[in-house]
């Protein structure tokens, strides 16, 4: 079996933990801070553990690593994995610098090594619907998209964490936003420019809760992200993407992909004039493990098939996700350069805090 290692035991990092431990070509060495993961995870599946990330790759002879800490510490984790000649899986978002993030994927493909980051709606089969449609042209030329992302996260005041430090890598553009712009970045590439950009609390005392902001592309194309993590009307996260065209229009979200076209195409002869509806239970292949979602696996599947040579064909390299930090970025410099009325954000009590993976 290939090693592979895995820091970082939070929500995250035990999810990858479970499907990456069920894969029969990888044996999963795990790190963490806190020895009362490290001890129960070892004493229910005797995997071998350890409390320094710097120790595990000394000692172990690893293949790859899943990084799943805290995003500020993805960058250093990732360049010393690297400098061993490792291949990188590693938690959304990249890097809070984008420098580091561009350093970074250089450094990967200098060396010839795979890299995945976990945008996982990549895998979703109808966000992959909605990919083949637009590549096809079958909607003609694409004037606006409206991303959207809404979910009960942040209900009220509460006690600091990392995800709640933007500093660290918390808040709604890194945990919430960075998904669908994502997709926007696979659909459309990277824009040229980010306006009138909203970053506002709602419970939070040092990060967003919301994010706005109206991207354009050179060509004309424009985009409009609106995301909330404080709504309760949603029950989970529900990511949403609705794509206008001179020849119809497309919305998908994760259980459908519904298309619009003024008239039939030989691109896509299956598809009739006036609306189509292909579900996410029909465009998905079953996956060997099943955990949260059929993309979680499919993701994890695919990069240990490419670590191991057994095919495999990660869709969320370092050189994409360095697309999705560079847009962060400029959405962040269009905020704050932006004269606006700020929200007063709510007193909350600070809470002690470790270095705990996701």
């Amino acid at each position: 079996m290939t090693k592979i290692g895995l820091v970082g035991l939070g929500k995250m990092g035990i999810s990858h933990f479970s499907i990456a431990n069920a894969d029969p070509r990888a044996e999963i060495i795990i790190c963490d801070a806190s020895g009362y993961m490290l001890d129960t995870i070892k004493k229910y599946t005797g995997c071998t553990a350890y409390k320094s990330f710097d120790t595990m790759l000394e000692k172990e002879d690893l293949a790859a690593v899943i990084i799943a800490t805290p995003s500020r510490l993805h960058a250093p984790m990732v360049r010393a994995a690297l400098e061993k000649g490792l291949h990188v899986f590693c938690e959304k978002p990249f890097c809070l610098d984008p420098a580091e993030s561009a350093a970074l994927a250089k450094l990967a493909a200098d060396k010839g090594l795979i890299t995945q980051v976990g945008y996982h709606y990549r895998y979703v089969g109808a966000f992959q619907e909605m990919k083949r449609i637009i590549d096809s042209g079958a909607i003609g030329t694409v004037t606006h998209i409206l991303a959207e992302a809404y979910g009960p996260v942040i209900l009220k005041p509460k006690g600091k964490t990392w995800r709640t430090d933007r500093a660290e890598g918390g808040g709604c553009l890194y945990d919430y936003a960075a998904h669908p712009i994502n997709l926007l970045n696979w659909y459309f590439g990277e824009p040229d420019r980010a306006d009138g950009t909203i970053l506002a609390p709602i419970f939070s005392a040092d990060t967003d809760d919301e994010v706005y902001s109206t991207l354009t592309w050179n060509d004309g194309t424009s985009a409009h992200v609106s995301v909330n993590w404080s709504d309760e009307s949603y029950r989970k996260m529900s990511t949403k993407i609705s794509i206008t065209g001179t020849k119809g229009r497309i919305n998908a979200d994760r259980q459908e992909c519904q298309t619009y076209l003024r008239e039939t195409t030989d691109a896509l002869p299956e598809y009739e004039q006036g609306w189509n509806v292909r579900y996410t239970t029909d465009l998905t292949q079953e996956v060997a493990f099943y955990l949260r979602g059929e993309e979680y696996s499919a993701q994890m599947y695919d990069f240990i098939s490419a670590v191991v040579g057994d095919g495999g064909n990660p869709v969320n390299d370092f050189a994409s996700a360095t697309q999705t930090d560079r847009t962060m970025a400029m959405m962040i410099t269009d905020h704050q350069s932006a004269p606006t009325t700020k929200r007063a954000a709510p007193l909350v009590a600070k809470k002690k805090r470790s270095w705990l993976g996701r």
